[in-house]
């Protein structure tokens, strides 16, 4: 089965087409703005070099969030657009907290596994999980103090592009293992929908926001 799963939340537009779990194309270029417009056409091509069509593809798979406002609405709104015109095709949401967490490899996790996202702001999102990738909490938007202190006296590890600016002061934390890095990785985002697919969890894609949108109203003249 194919597999085309994308993600356009963040910093990024990324791109992987897969047959099973095995890759045959990817594309990534690091962005924080214009990522609808390199969308479409990255799908196409790759599609084209593959020579398939995309209603050959068994599933798309669809990054929800958080993120970039835009960013998400744009994902989100080409995954819907996807599925009028092939209905046969399945649509699988994803969270980027799901598809980080898979970043883990066995030996990396721990009792507490943070998937830490960055806001570009003072506070920062993240979602527990335990030592299976159970969720054990909400995904949230926290400020600094307030997520320490969820990690404090565990054994915990870390991994997202908040990483790093999380881990920018002594934190205390007993640290088993951390991943920072610069961007979601899309073969997560694919391996994520696959599970969902496998596991007959397939949820249509729903935009995860965890604060209104940055918005301002025009300046009186």
């Amino acid at each position: 089965m194919y597999n085309l799963a994308y993600d356009t939340t963040a910093a990024q537009c990324a791109v992987i087409l897969q047959k099973g779990c095995k890759k045959i194309s990817v594309f990534q270029k690091l962005m924080d703005f214009g990522q609808a417009e390199i969308l479409i056409p990255q799908m196409k091509q790759m599609l084209d070099s593959a020579g398939i069509s995309f209603s050959d593809l068994g599933l798309l798979t669809v990054c929800t969030g958080p993120g970039s406002f835009t960013g998400v609405r744009s994902g989100i709104a080409a995954a819907r657009a996807f599925s009028l015109a092939a209905p046969q095709v399945k649509v699988c949401g994803v969270s980027a907290f799901d598809a980080y967490a898979l970043a883990f490899s066995a030996e990396e996790l721990a009792d507490i596994n943070a998937v830490i996202i960055e806001t570009k702001r003072d506070d920062f999102y993240f979602q527990l999980f335990d030592a299976e990738l159970n969720k054990i909490s909400a995904p949230q938007a926290r400020e600094y103090d307030d997520l320490k202190s969820l990690l404090r006296h565990k054994k915990v590890s870390l991994v997202g592009d908040g990483v790093e600016r999380f881990l920018s002061r002594p934190s205390g934390l007993s640290l088993h293992c951390i991943k920072m890095l610069e961007a979601l990785p899309v073969e997560c985002v694919a391996e994520a929908g696959l599970r969902c697919f496998d596991n007959k969890l397939i949820d249509f894609p729903k935009p995860l926001y965890l604060r209104a949108p940055d918005v301002s109203l025009p300046k009186a003249r």
